[in-house]
């Protein structure tokens, strides 16, 4: 009886609702999210919102997230936001299993871990602020921050000395939420393949995957696309 009763319960929790994503292909973040639906292989419709023309700020999406923010996921009427609490989510909700974010407390907190300095380091002071100063017309980027994609760059490398992806040996979503930042920030700083060749096999090995393309790739040449346009340069 026992054993009915968790798989009525399992089958429950997975019951698939109607999932939007709001989002654009340009943003780290969105492409964390799509790789994670990708990986899962759950039907969800796509919204773009583009912030280029402010779309994120009409009343009708900030009805639905009133920060403004990209990405929200719309899971019948639930809506969250933050792309760590979004691919997290998704996974305890709909992943087969909990590979891509383990139940183990001490596994997940490895990958916890990544998602905090991901979100706290490698995005929040580093891809953040430097978009903003090539986005916002200065165009213009500091050797200071520059430094401190290397610096980010240096730390990735040890976090893969030992092991094949960035918490442990099997791919998690710490993997989706820091490749896409990391590719991101090739656009100011080009890996050095000699001096970062753990950071190499890695990317490579994700590429790999057959959901890479569609949830980083495309989005990650629209974000590389616009940079070049637009130009900048780095202030001495």
């Amino acid at each position: 009886n026992n054993n009915i009763f968790q798989k009525l319960k399992k089958k429950k929790r997975k019951k698939m609702g109607k999932l939007i994503l709001y989002a654009i292909g340009g943003s780290a973040p969105c492409r964390a999210v799509l790789l994670t639906l990708k990986a899962l292989n759950v039907p969800f419709e796509y919204k773009i919102i583009n912030l280029l023309v402010g779309e994120n700020r009409k009343p009708e999406y900030l009805a639905i997230n009133p920060h403004g923010t990209v990405p929200t996921l719309t899971d019948d009427d639930d809506v969250l936001t933050d792309s760590h609490a979004i691919i997290t989510y998704l996974v305890d909700k709909y992943g087969v299993d909990d590979s891509l974010y383990p139940k183990d407390l001490i596994q997940r907190a490895k990958v916890n871990k990544i998602l905090f300095y991901e979100a706290t380091v490698v995005f929040e002071r580093t891809l953040l602020t430097i978009s903003r100063s090539v986005f916002r017309s200065n165009n213009v980027i500091t050797s200071v921050k520059i430094h401190a994609i290397f610096i980010v760059y240096e730390s990735l490398e040890r976090f893969l000395l030992e092991h094949q992806y960035v918490a442990g040996d099997q791919l998690t979503v710490a993997d989706f939420s820091l490749i896409v930042t990391i590719t991101t920030l090739f656009a100011y700083l080009e890996l050095d393949e000699k001096k970062f060749p753990k950071i190499v096999d890695w990317v490579r090995r994700m590429e790999r995957l057959p959901y890479y393309a569609e949830g980083n790739g495309i989005g990650l040449k629209q974000y590389y696309d616009y940079v070049k346009s637009i130009g900048f340069k780095v202030l001495l």
